[in-house]
């Protein structure tokens, strides 16, 4: 018998289970009919964060800000991290500027800072810029 996984969708925030094995088929939502799993960030915001923290893909969240120097020069070590972590875990950039009351509510205290959310809790966080294998080796650690 499968493993089905609930994924939320990044675009209407619909739940979507998943048969395990038809996760490397591309899946849609079955209310948008749109990709479920993207090759890139996704924009994170006060109204879709409580939907997308659920479900059983980790979701690891970029806390930025326009303004921040290392949040610029991490910004394509992110996008190629999404890219590389398709299927195993969801990419998402949060605006500490746009959003400030969740960056408040999450504690945010220095950007960048990475979130690493899984079923619904955050599991750890990590402030500071990295290269892509230094944060595909903390993803590791982290079980990802």
């Amino acid at each position: 018998m499968s493993t089905s996984l609930t994924i939320p969708c990044p675009h209407c925030n619909g739940l979507n289970r998943i048969p395990g094995e038809r996760m490397a088929d591309t899946p849609r939502c079955g209310r948008c009919k749109k990709p479920l799993l993207l090759s890139q960030p996704f924009e994170l915001s006060q109204s879709n964060f409580a939907s997308q923290t659920k479900g059983d893909l980790p979701l690891l969240v970029d806390v930025w800000a326009s303004w921040c120097g290392p949040c610029q020069a991490f910004a394509p070590t992110f996008q190629q991290a999404a890219g590389t972590l398709l299927g195993r875990c969801r990419l998402a950039k949060l605006d500490s500027e746009a959003h400030q009351q969740l960056s408040a509510q999450l504690g945010i205290r220095s950007i960048p800072s990475l979130l690493l959310f899984k079923n619904g809790q955050e599991q750890t966080r990590q402030s500071g810029a990295m290269a892509l294998p230094q944060l595909l080796a903390w993803l590791r650690q982290q079980g990802i």
